[in-house]
């Protein structure tokens, strides 16, 4: 049975086994993860989640400048969230897996998992690394270009053509980088362990899922970081034009990840 956040004294002896693999197998995920998507199409599911976020933050550029220094971090931040929003393509990789009929509305099925709390805590987990990167995103831009400029045109030249601007960049790309691979190295595999090992009833919980992705980063740095780099890859292609393209970059994404989880992490 699975457990919540909370360490049960003998789980220790449930840890799974962490497998080495290459570079091959990363393009092996990749590619049952396009297979997934094609037959479960969702692109209109994320469509559905995205727009209104992207309209919510256009609409915030149009009623004011304050935001528009944060434009970016916001917008580069949503991958930090990136975990939460493909649980329910996790499910429908699990459900193939199993040779069970899927259709998109399985997705939801998610909230029916015995791990379910276990989810919640660590998708509370990365939405307190988002509000921090926001926060740190901001600090930033205070101790470089300081004050907020009157058009998107000034602050552009600012940001583009001036001293604090490269440092601005700089630093804010560094911030970014870190709080990138610190969800990186704790999500890679646990929300897909989560759903796999509640879903066969072993036991399983938010902390055991995190050291197994802990884990799998020590032991295939390699691999892992090149998974990282097409994740982001994808991620900035998908972004263009107007985000469209992040309807189909994500839940391929997140069958892709399922599909490594399987290979990198064994009972």
């Amino acid at each position: 049975m699975a457990t919540t956040w909370t360490e049960a004294p003998d789980m220790a002896r449930h840890e799974p086994a962490i497998h080495r693999i290459g570079s091959t197998e990363v393009g092996q995920a990749l590619a049952l993860g396009w297979r997934d998507f094609l037959a479960n199409p969702t692109q209109l599911v994320f469509l559905a989640i995205l727009y209104p976020i992207i309209g919510l933050i256009a609409a915030q550029l149009a009623a004011g400048r304050d935001v528009m220094p944060l434009f970016w971090p916001l917008v580069s931040g949503f991958a930090l969230l990136g975990p939460v929003a493909a649980l329910g393509v996790y499910e429908l990789s699990r459900r193939r897996e199993q040779g069970q009929p899927t259709r998109w509305t399985d997705a939801l099925a998610v909230r029916h998992s015995p791990a379910l709390t276990s989810i919640i805590g660590l998708g509370v987990l990365l939405l307190a690394i988002f509000v921090a990167w926001i926060f740190t995103a901001r600090a930033i831009y205070g101790i470089t270009l300081g004050d907020t400029p009157a058009t998107a045109t000034d602050f552009l030249s600012r940001v583009l053509y001036s001293r604090e601007g490269h440092q601005l960049m700089l630093l804010g790309n560094l911030a970014g980088f870190l709080f990138a691979v610190l969800v990186f190295s704790l999500t890679v595999v646990s929300f897909p362990m989560l759903l796999d090992r509640a879903g066969r009833g072993l036991p399983v919980n938010a902390r055991m899922a995190m050291r197994a992705s802990l884990r799998a980063v020590r032991t295939n740095p390699g691999p892992l970081a090149l998974w990282g780099f097409l994740i982001a890859l994808l991620l900035a292609l998908g972004s263009l034009p107007l985000f469209v393209g992040l309807a189909v970059v994500v839940p391929v994404l997140g069958h892709a990840t399922w599909h490594l989880y399987r290979r990198i992490v064994r009972d």
